[in-house]
């Protein structure tokens, strides 16, 4: 049983798994007690076209977390936060984190920065600016690559692009520790170093035919930049970096970057505060990225097995508008088996770790 208390402020759904319902369940099953605010109820997540609920007010989020506070019940010693619906919100939680940093300078504040993914804004745009002035405040990011882009006006597209985007997150920012949770390969392969690439297939040659090379469409690359020094110029290794490659699984799914990143907090040991069991750490972010990375790949391939097994229609857009249900039906097959897979919130196993980028800052 963990002694850290965790508080979570994101969204929830009565159906489903995402948000806080992604998250929440995952962290109690590795021992944590979890606080939870809620900043909007839903009947389940929007993907499935037709939903219902209420968002929380920033008023609303205030007077929930004014009244924790008064009541003594406002204890926990990590923060994670996920979708804030708009800036006014996102102020209020801007002031808690000043608050509970003050009360402890030791909080552990994993920041989610929810803000879009594939090209698409999933909030207002005055979101944007609100996430960058409380970054300063995080402990650990956990961007993906769409969510890095907006925030530093950065395309990641090369080497040149990702590390002037680290470095913005680093220097400007203010910001220890950054997890992109996930970069398509093909935008940055040529940049990757080979022994970060997938390796080719063991069965090697066919024939007198080599077998060949992985399909970069078919990855995702998981980045963990955390900060040695505050650098005294432009070509100093600001950071330590880290990465692996991970097989993407067919099929849309939701609430996976909520799993991700709760499964990171609650992975992550500072190095004054190890966990019981194993050594002790050198890089704290990258062995919790790498449980989280491993276990949120098993629940994906649990829940796509599963969802396998049942009649799903395809998508097909002319189809899905003209019979609505045919959506709700694929999404329903594709929600992330949680409970099925609590074993694996549970297991100690060792996993794969990450693997450091060498020389990445060298020109």
């Amino acid at each position: 049983i963990n002694s850290d208390r965790i508080l979570s402020i994101q969204s929830h759904v009565a159906f489903g798994y995402v948000g806080g319902k992604a998250a929440v369940f995952p962290l109690q099953c590795m021992g944590y007690d979890v606080d939870v605010v809620n900043t909007v109820n839903f009947s389940n997540h929007t993907g499935y076209g037709n939903f219902g609920g209420t968002k929380t007010s920033a008023e609303e989020l205030s007077k929930i977390l004014d009244s924790m506070d008064k009541t003594g019940v406002l204890t926990a010693t990590r923060l994670l936060t996920g979708y804030i619906p708009n800036a006014a919100s996102l102020d209020v939680v801007h002031r808690l984190a000043r608050k509970l940093k003050a009360r402890n300078p030791d909080l552990i504040y994993l920041l989610d920065t929810v803000l879009g993914d594939a090209g698409k804004l999933y909030v207002a745009a005055d979101v944007i600016p609100a996430y960058r002035k409380i970054l300063p405040l995080a402990t650990v990011i956990t961007p993906n690559w769409f969510e890095v882009e907006t925030l530093t006006d950065m395309k990641l597209t090369n080497l040149a692009s990702l590390r002037g985007a680290l470095r913005k997150l680093h220097v400007e920012y203010q910001v220890p520790n950054v997890v992109i949770s996930s970069i398509p390969l093909s935008r940055v392969a040529a940049s990757i170093p080979e022994y970060l690439l997938p390796s080719r297939p063991t069965n090697g040659v066919v024939g007198d035919e080599v077998s060949p090379p992985p399909d970069e469409q078919q990855y995702l690359i998981c980045i963990v930049s955390s900060v040695n020094h505050v650098p005294t110029d432009a070509t100093s290794s600001i950071s330590t970096v880290h990465a692996r490659c991970v097989p993407l699984i067919p099929g849309y799914f939701s609430g996976v970057g909520d799993l991700f990143s709760a499964l990171l907090l609650g992975h992550f040991y500072p190095v004054s505060n190890p966990p019981a069991r194993g050594p002790p750490c050198t890089s704290p972010v990258a062995t919790a990225t790498a449980h989280a990375l491993s276990k949120t790949h098993a629940i994906l391939s649990l829940t796509h097995l599963a969802a396998s097994t049942e009649p799903l229609p395809a998508t097909d857009d002319e189809l899905d508008a003209h019979e609505p249900e045919r959506i709700s039906r694929r999404m329903k097959g594709r929600e992330l088996r949680l409970v099925q897979g609590q074993d694996i919130f549970k297991s100690k196993d060792p996993v794969d770790p990450m693997i450091v980028w060498e020389k990445f800052w060298q020109e």
